[in-house]
């Protein structure tokens, strides 16, 4: 992916990571399109920012998808860059009398099947551009899962897998598949997130990734900021107990 020159759109652009990328890759001369269910973050984004564009989408309503995937590249012919980013993280617990499948279902439906909606909704458009990438934000908890948020890591480890499979159905098209994977980020994406002092700041992982990038340094496609190598490597180096282990004392 070239670091600069793309019309890219960003889910989740309102707030956290998806904010941090947008005004990254705002400031290196690309079109930024930011979407997200709330209209009052997205509009503060784009003002703070000019020439950003922004508008609402609940990636949990497939209707929604559709219609928004016609309009946006109606409204944005040269779009040519997609980040899944939009998610929701929340502590489950399996104990629980009765056990609450509505923070299941919403946690698949915005996770998971919001970004194969629109990455298929969007396919036909991105493979008629010369070059194209489809990124999809994933987590560290995909190889190693932290244990109160059970859903949350099955999500992101099926869009790990799902992305692979993408990655090679696509690979004699011009689109790059790229998988962003997070360690602990300071971002409000779940309480306590932003006040851990075991979580990355949000400008070092930003400035890191953008790194990454523009080095074009994607390993197997995946951007891995050194914190997050040694949930992502657990298993390859034979660590994935004792990395379980100190995750979930």
């Amino acid at each position: 992916m070239n670091i600069t020159g793309n019309t890219i759109l960003i889910t989740g652009g309102g707030t956290g990571i998806g904010r941090a990328l947008a005004e990254a890759l705002h400031a290196r001369g690309n079109q930024i399109i930011i979407t997200g269910r709330r209209e009052a973050p997205l509009k503060a984004v784009a003002d703070a920012n000019p020439g950003m564009a922004w508008a609402a989408l609940d990636v949990a309503d497939p209707a929604a998808i559709r219609a928004f995937a016609a309009q946006v590249v109606k409204d944005h012919p040269a779009l040519n860059v997609v980040i899944n980013n939009a998610g929701i993280m929340q502590v489950e617990d399996l104990t629980a009398e009765p056990f609450d499948l509505d923070v299941v279902d919403a946690t698949i439906t915005t996770n998971l099947l919001g970004p194969i909606r629109l990455t298929a909704a969007l396919l036909p458009h991105l493979r008629a551009r010369p070059a194209a990438t489809v990124m999809t934000v994933t987590s560290g908890l995909a190889f190693i899962p932290l244990a109160a948020t059970p859903t949350y890591n099955a999500t992101k480890a099926a869009i790990h897998s799902w992305t692979i499979s993408l990655r090679h159905q696509l690979r004699d098209t011009p689109i790059e598949v790229l998988e962003l994977a997070p360690p602990a980020v300071a971002t409000d994406l779940m309480p306590g997130h932003a006040e851990n002092p075991n979580s990355m700041p949000l400008a070092d992982y930003t400035a890191e990734v953008i790194g990454l990038i523009e080095r074009g340094d994607t390993p197997r496609g995946e951007i891995l900021v050194e914190r997050v190598k040694p949930l992502r490597n657990a298993e390859i180096s034979g660590n994935w107990n004792q990395v379980f282990a100190a995750l979930n004392p």
